[in-house]
């Protein structure tokens, strides 16, 4: 499938009365991989999750290939081709690995599973574990590997690299530029700039639910400094 362009203009969300996201406009090409850096509490996963449509009060327009998705449910827009892996990792840890791959599967081919596989040899040797047996790795790969066999085609990622042995986050780069090599598009929501610095196209900083900096792959070597700052690495 083709990837998916992203388009986000004067969007502001939160939950209940607290308001989180500030009027973020911006927009990720088909294919590319935007980074969202930021420090704790500033509005990352909040970000995403409204993008996938779980935040209580939003307003402004999301648009998937120009097409909006404000109004649509999770579901809905799970349908359009978007993805997400949330921090908590949303595996179901009382199903073996192969079973929490092919839940929801129905219409897509079951070489999804082999793919799933061959990108993550490890659930391959793996299979018959139970969720609550995996590593964090391990499971932080479950998570990713059922939204790959969705055929999602927008990716949106947080904090993926959170706890994980330095071994499992190289592994997780890998993924990353083999699914940019496939077409995929990818909004990652990082703490660990390190990781995410040779990823991405593009890399956001939020503080306080606003983008305050903006910097493309060209400009990073001259605005490590200046990043590291607002990150306070």
């Amino acid at each position: 499938m083709p990837a998916a362009r992203l388009d986000v203009e004067s969007l502001s969300a939160g939950y209940g009365p607290t308001q989180i996201i500030a009027d973020i406009s911006f927009d990720v090409p088909a294919g590319d991989r935007l980074a969202i850096l930021g420090r704790n509490g500033m509005g990352k996963t909040t970000l995403l999750a409204t993008l996938m449509g779980l935040s209580t009060r939003h307003r402004g327009q999301i648009r998937i290939d120009g097409n909006d998705l404000a109004e649509l449910r999770p579901s809905s827009r799970s349908l359009r081709g978007v993805g997400y892996v949330p921090q908590t990792r949303g595996i179901f840890r009382s199903l073996t690995v192969e079973e929490n791959l092919s839940t929801g599967l129905k219409g897509r081919p079951r070489s999804a599973l082999a793919e799933a596989y061959e990108m993550f040899p490890r659930l391959g040797e793996r299979r018959r574990h139970l969720g609550l047996q995996l590593s964090g790795g391990e499971q932080q790969m479950l998570s990713m590997a059922r939204i790959l066999r969705t055929g999602a085609r927008l990716l949106l990622l947080d904090e993926i690299t959170e706890g994980l042995a330095p071994v499992i986050v190289k592994k997780l780069g890998e993924v990353l530029t083999s699914l940019k090599s496939r077409g995929f598009t990818i909004v990652l929501v990082e703490q660990n700039f390190r990781f995410a610095a040779p990823l991405a196209d593009r890399h956001y900083v939020l503080e306080h639910g606003r983008i305050v900096q903006t910097v493309t792959r060209e400009e990073l070597p001259s605005s490590t400094q200046r990043l590291h700052a607002l990150l306070g690495v």
